[in-house]
């Protein structure tokens, strides 16, 4: 079952991690876990510290959205009865955010959403924004 419009925003908020897919300018794909906040218009991923093989900089998913901001963004729940099953393919463009009033919003929807941030510096950190061209959703994440 696909559906055009989205679940209420804090259903949504409600998934505790998500699967950001971004490709390199020849197409070669890079999924990798992420937490984020929706604000009933946007998505957004801080690059924060926890422990990386490299400078968030450096990190694949941001060179990748660099030379190709199109992206996808998974969400899912899962539950042992499978009739309760559902996901959200969102596909949109991606934006770093460095500074500025929606990088300081998003930092405080992240820190509301997720605890851990409330204790992590990542008022510096950029900001992955998602912005939603298509979203398809699969199931019946309403109810």
């Amino acid at each position: 079952m696909s559906q055009d419009a989205s679940p209420d925003t804090s259903l949504v908020n409600s998934i505790r991690v998500a699967r950001l897919a971004t490709a390199d300018l020849s197409g070669a794909p890079h999924v990798v876990p992420v937490c984020f906040a929706y604000d009933g218009e946007s998505f957004y991923s801080v690059l924060d510290r926890k422990p990386k093989r490299a400078p968030v900089e450096r990190l694949k998913r941001v060179r990748n959205i660099l030379s190709n901001p199109r992206v996808s963004l998974v969400l899912d729940h899962y539950d042992e009865d499978w009739s309760r099953l559902w996901y959200g393919l969102v596909t949109g463009r991606a934006l770093l955010l460095r500074s500025g009033p929606e990088h300081d919003r998003a930092i405080g929807l992240l820190r509301r959403k997720y605890a851990q941030y409330e204790q992590m510096e990542i008022d510096a950190n950029p900001v992955i924004r998602i912005t939603p061209e298509r979203t398809t959703w699969w199931g019946n994440p309403w109810g």
